[in-house]
């Protein structure tokens, strides 16, 4: 399981296939206020890039891989300014 849920977080872990957005969504209902720590992850589906696009969480963690964390830091914090 890429996602997994500790306390208030949900950790995504290596990689994120497009079957795991639906349960981060899921996560993210369930859970008001849910953060989010990329920290471990190395990909993310652009479906589950686009949930964390339209929830908006706070981002706990950011990739350790730098051109990870400057495209998705460009996708999703571009969207957080509209």
């Amino acid at each position: 399981m890429s996602i997994e849920l500790k306390e208030q977080t949900a950790h995504l872990i290596d990689t994120v296939a497009v079957e795991e957005a639906e349960q981060l969504m899921s996560l993210a209902l369930e859970n008001p206020g849910l953060e989010v720590d990329l920290g471990q992850c190395s990909h993310l589906h652009a479906a589950a890039l686009q949930v964390l696009m339209a929830l908006k969480p706070t981002i706990r963690e950011w990739p350790v891989d730098a051109e990870l964390t400057q495209w998705l830091k460009a996708a999703i914090e571009k969207t957080w300014e509209k």
